[in-house]
C-alpha cells in the first residue's frame, strides 16, 4: 500500500487524540478548555505522528476494494512536546476504482491526565490516489468513556510538515 493512500487515511481516521490538552482558544499556556456548560464542552489542539511499521510492506500496487489496513500513532501537545496519548486507526476501501477511492476508518485515542478517557470517532472520505493528501478533514466523534462518556462532536485534521494537527471539539453530557 503506497505512503500517500496511508496518509490520506491517515488524516480520514485521522487521529482523535488525546490528553492534557493545548487550548484552541488563546491563553498564556496550554490547558484544557472548559465552555461555560459546567465543564463538559472541551475545545483543544493535539499533534498527531504515526508510529512506523517495522512489517509494513508496499506493494506498490493500487488498492481496492476489500483492503484494510491500520495504523497507530503518538499524540503529543506540541510538536516535539510532551507526548500525551495514542491512538489506533483501521480503515477499509468501501468503494472505487482506479484513483478514486471511498476509506471508511475508525479509530480509538486513549486520552491520559485530567481529563482521561478514551474518544472513538469514525469518516468515510474520498481519496483521489494523484492527491498527496486533503487539506483538511473533519472526523465525527461518536462516543467515548472516562470523562468523555457520550461525547458528540468532531475533530477536524489537517497535515502540519511531519505531525498532523488535530482540533477536537467534543462535548460530553
Amino acid at each position: 500500500m503506497n505512503r500517500s493512500f496511508r496518509k490520506a487515511g491517515a488524516l480520514g481516521a485521522a487521529a482523535v487524540a488525546a490528553v492534557t490538552f493545548a487550548a484552541t482558544a488563546p491563553a498564556a499556556a496550554p490547558a484544557l478548555a472548559h465552555a461555560a456548560d459546567n465543564g463538559r464542552n472541551y475545545d483543544f489542539t493535539l499533534y498527531a505522528k504515526e508510529v512506523p511499521d517495522p512489517g509494513g510492506e508496499e506493494t506498490g500496487a493500487p488498492p481496492q476494494v476489500g483492503d484494510v489496513f491500520a495504523f497507530a500513532e503518538d499524540l503529543y501537545r506540541s510538536k516535539g512536546g510532551e507526548k500525551v496519548g495514542r491512538s489506533g486507526v483501521s480503515c477499509a476501501v468501501v468503494r472505487g476504482s482506479g484513483q478514486q477511492l471511498d476509506v471508511h476508518c475508525v479509530g480509538t485515542f486513549v486520552l491520559s491526565g485530567d481529563p482521561a478517557g478514551q474518544i472513538t470517532g469514525q469518516t468515510l472520505t474520498a481519496v483521489d490516489m494523484t492527491e498527496e493528501q486533503p487539506a483538511s478533514l473533519d472526523v465525527a466523534v461518536t462516543g467515548g468513556t472516562g470523562d468523555f462518556r457520550e461525547a458528540r462532536g468532531y475533530i477536524r485534521t489537517s497535515p502540519d510538515g511531519d505531525h498532523d494537527r488535530l482540533e477536537f471539539h467534543v462535548t460530553t453530557r
